[in-house]
């Protein structure tokens, strides 16, 4: 049996993260993990901590007019021959590597550093604090430990303002994008090849979609000062039954990426006046999947108050994160961690760190009251 990680909140934010990433959770085995992390914040004595799962929520209790929440996965994906971490310098500068390091462990190092800094006796943060470290964010939505959370224990989620340590490289990021899958797929008549007028190409029946989505020109949209792209794309293609058949059977599966101002109903309804064409020749479109974004909320006072701590301008999230879990809720939430998101899932995933003390002083400063 693997000895229970221990955590020590009041070392340095490079070595909880080397102990973090030391600590190995792929999705599905965060278990030990969020044991020790449990652990480490019921050892503050200033915290209320209640488990669900293998997600571990704690928060203060202080009568302070604001309550500010951090949230954060404890998941990795699989180890790529990436562990234990590695700390080296190259091209002079400091790197730790690691499977997770980037995604999103130096995120969660930097949340227990401030657990610990104001989660004990004589804490005192200028905002209630609510700390969320979820499991299975790296898996399938249904698993995800942040939605069972929402569903079971909503009021732990609620705040002024969320902030969510996924990897941004110690940029703000507002919001984020929506994003929606789905099949289109077209039938035609099986045949021999040498005889292919006797059939009709489902394959062929796909070409005016495909050349729809080479066309398409993706809109550009402003809120509240940062700039969505979107973007409709091909993300998949199967079709064909032999060498010497003409397929009766092709699918085409696209992937559409919205703003935050369509909700899922118009981003769906969007996708299908884009296919009308080939929907109105027989082809058939199913959405399998449709997570809807979240808006910035830069204008509410808690973010930018926020935004003034950090003395960084935001940006706008360009993909999905769990932000919009709390978007949904009406509570603004915001995306800044001290990992690179390029490097997210790779095998030479590394976080540099240089990019650890900025992100937690900045929190530091923000939480406390005081300025960066």
């Amino acid at each position: 049996m693997t000895d229970l990680p221990q955590f020590d909140l009041s070392a340095d934010v490079l070595t909880l993260t080397r102990a973090l990433v030391d600590a190995p959770s792929v999705s599905g085995a965060e278990e030990p993990l969020a044991d020790a992390v449990e652990a480490a914040l019921r050892g503050l004595g200033g915290l209320e901590v209640e488990r669900i799962g293998n997600s571990v929520l704690a928060r203060t209790n202080l009568d302070r007019p604001t309550r500010v929440v951090l949230a954060g996965h404890l998941d990795t994906v699989p180890i790529a021959d990436n562990l234990p971490s590695d700390l080296r310098e190259v091209d002079g500068v400091q790197r730790l590597y690691g499977c997770g390091t980037s995604d999103m462990k130096a995120g969660d190092a930097v949340m227990l550093r401030l657990a610990g800094r104001f989660g004990g006796p004589g804490g005192e943060p200028a905002h209630d604090l609510t700390f969320v470290f979820y499991d299975n964010e790296e898996v399938e939505a249904v698993k995800n430990g942040l939605g069972r959370v929402a569903r079971e224990r909503r009021g732990w989620l609620y705040g002024d303002l969320a902030i969510l340590l996924e990897p941004t490289d110690g940029e703000v990021e507002g919001g984020c994008q929506g994003t929606l899958r789905a099949r289109l797929e077209t039938t035609g008549r099986r045949a021999h090849s040498a005889r292919s007028w006797l059939g009709v190409n489902a394959v062929h029946g796909l070409a005016g979609a495909l050349e729809t989505l080479a066309a398409y020109q993706a809109r550009e949209v402003e809120i509240d000062g940062l700039t969505y792209r979107e973007g409709l794309n091909a993300v998949g293609i199967t079709g064909g039954v032999a060498g010497n058949v003409i397929p009766d059977e092709a699918s085409l599966t696209v992937n559409f990426r919205y703003a935050p101002d369509r909700d899922e109903d118009a981003a769906e309804a969007h996708v299908r006046e884009v296919f009308a064409d080939a929907i109105a020749a027989g082809a058939t479109l199913t959405v399998t999947d449709n997570a809807g974004g979240a808006m910035p909320g830069l204008s509410e006072p808690a973010a930018a108050a926020f935004l003034a701590a950090v003395g960084r301008p935001a940006r706008a999230k360009l993909g999905w994160t769990d932000v919009a879990r709390f978007a949904a809720f009406g509570i603004p939430a915001l995306n800044y961690g001290p990992g690179d998101p390029q490097l997210a899932h790779t095998r030479d995933e590394h976080v540099l760190v240089d990019r650890l003390r900025p992100a937690e002083d900045a929190l530091t400063a923000y939480l406390s009251g005081s300025t960066a």
